[in-house]
């Protein structure tokens, strides 16, 4: 029998943590059916007879959890012969980035929930999903030097607290508020604008934005 193919699928967004900290956050899909039924898993699902990758991707992650993220990446073919009970299954993985807008719009249920991305219950996963998760975030990581990664998670338009908080979200650590200025201003791929963060009891901080004159890393898939 010919192994089934499949496509999963980690979104990665931002919120906050009971303590206002800004966090990496996924969503998961609790399974309706075996094998693994009860158990949280990625979001995918099997690939259409004439439909590419790319197009299940989406597809998939629309039906599962209505976000249509605006990038979307292939990552790894998983593969291994065991990673299924039941049957030869072989997934593609993809990873996507969705806005601090679109986590906070993502309506959840008892089959649908965000989960910070050092939350234990993302160790008992089905199938190999947590693998998947550790080689997305590795990834992830390893563009985050790029100061396009702000507009893919936090919008068009942000403050540098906002994008420092992002960068300390990602990379697990603090970093000195005065050398990451002087990083961004080594790569200028941000701009400040005449725009202001409206609220809060101080002077509101400046709003900047990507200036997109260098190579995008996170370039949009256009085949989708």
């Amino acid at each position: 029998m010919p192994p089934t193919l499949a496509v999963s699928t980690v979104i990665f967004g931002i919120r906050a943590d009971k303590k206002g900290r800004t966090q990496l956050w996924l969503p998961l899909v609790r399974r309706i059916r075996q094998p693994y039924a009860g158990r949280w898993a990625l979001p995918g699902g099997p690939v259409g007879a004439r439909e590419s990758l790319g197009a299940a991707g989406a597809r998939t992650l629309a039906e599962t959890t209505g976000l249509r993220p605006c990038y979307l990446e292939q990552l790894y073919t998983f593969g291994d012969p065991d990673r299924s009970p039941t049957q030869r299954l072989v997934t593609i993985g993809y990873f996507a980035l969705v806005t601090e807008e679109q986590v906070g719009a993502t309506v959840e249920d008892e089959n649908v929930a965000w989960f910070a991305a050092d939350d234990p219950e993302l160790e008992n996963l089905a199938f190999d999903h947590r693998q998947i998760i550790d080689y997305a975030l590795w990834r992830l990581r390893n563009k985050a030097e790029y100061g396009q990664i702000a507009h893919r998670l936090l919008g068009e338009r942000f403050t540098l607290a906002q994008l420092r908080a992002v960068y300390e979200a990602l990379l697990g650590k603090e970093l000195d508020p005065a050398n990451f200025r002087r990083q961004l201003n080594a790569t200028r791929s941000i701009e400040a604008t005449d725009e202001y963060l409206a609220g809060g009891q101080h002077r509101p901080p400046r709003l900047y934005r990507y200036t997109g004159t260098s190579h995008d890393p996170l370039e949009v898939d256009t085949t989708l």
